[in-house]
């Protein structure tokens, strides 16, 4: 792989500038050496019923460089049974696979390990009751990152549920910006991929969040850090219903309360009366 290469940008924003190279529908036929590598993130607990699903969509990737790694809490259930019966087809197709059950302190600790034993250069992660849209995701996100040398991506997610995985909700990020962080509004952030080196500069998830963690980290990223970033008009994860900020009226009221202390953490004012608003455009989602 080519030297890595940092330029400045104006207000000290600072862009990682990767090999340029077109899209090819055929690049399981191209060097690994030439592509950068990929960490794809699961954390998991008591998933055997969706933890095969998320495996298979990483699996099926066509990109050739890719590392992944499985963060259990100690689930008792045959999650990691599961998870440990694809090692064989991962190390066919030349993916590096790790797994790691143990006791953590919540879904953003275990995604912090998995960043920590992460050793690629660009980071994603999928949920274990997520999984990829197609076959062509990291190798979308790999072309337009590398095109734009931007610092990160984001696209957008299909909610759905149901056995039939029927759609209920698609999640658009297209009319993101930073000053929509006051209004609640954040690029859907199981689509959000930046580089490994971003996280050992401005740091991991916030353990001691409750729910919002990844709001904060994307404000802290995108506007407090100013790392650039590049966006896919489709959705490139399928996002099951039921996550813990939707279970409840007092989750959504926790999850407000964090999202105020994360802006104020990173020098945005809103309130509850901002946040509020963002309900009625989620109107518009609904499918």
């Amino acid at each position: 792989m080519e030297s890595k290469d940092f330029a400045a940008r104006g207000n000290s924003k600072y862009v990682r500038r990767l090999p340029t190279k077109s899209f090819l529908i055929t690049v399981l036929t191209i060097n690994n050496m030439n592509n950068p590598k990929f960490s794809i993130i699961t954390v998991c607990y008591n998933s055997e019923k969706t933890i095969a699903q998320t495996i298979e969509s990483v699996l099926m990737q066509s990109y050739p460089n890719i590392e992944y790694i499985i963060i259990d809490g100690s689930s008792t259930d045959g999650t990691v049974r599961i998870a440990e019966s694809y090692k064989d087809r991962f190390q066919c197709h030349g993916i590096l696979y790790k797994i790691v059950s143990e006791p953590d302190n919540g879904i953003y600790d275990a995604m912090n390990k998995g960043i920590g034993l992460a050793s690629g250069d660009i980071v994603g992660t999928l949920n274990s009751d997520d999984f990829y849209s197609d076959r062509f995701v990291l190798d979308e996100v790999y072309n337009l990152m590398s095109k734009s040398s931007a610092q990160s991506f984001f696209a957008d997610v299909v909610y759905i549920k149901d056995k039939q995985d029927k759609p209920v909700r698609y999640y658009s990020s297209k009319h993101f910006n930073t000053k929509r962080f006051k209004f609640g509004f954040m690029p859907a952030h199981p689509s959000f991929f930046t580089y490994r080196d971003n996280y050992l500069s401005y740091g991991c998830y916030k353990t001691d969040y409750r729910i919002a963690a990844d709001y904060e980290l994307l404000v802290r990223f995108l506007y407090t850090k100013g790392i650039s970033y590049c966006y896919a008009p489709r959705p490139v994860v399928k996002m099951r219903m039921g996550g813990v900020s939707t279970k409840s009226i007092i989750s959504n009221y926790i999850l407000n309360k964090e999202i105020i202390r994360a802006c104020a953490e990173n020098g945005i004012y809103t309130n509850m009366f901002l946040l509020s608003l963002k309900y009625f455009l989620k109107i518009r989602e609904v499918m």
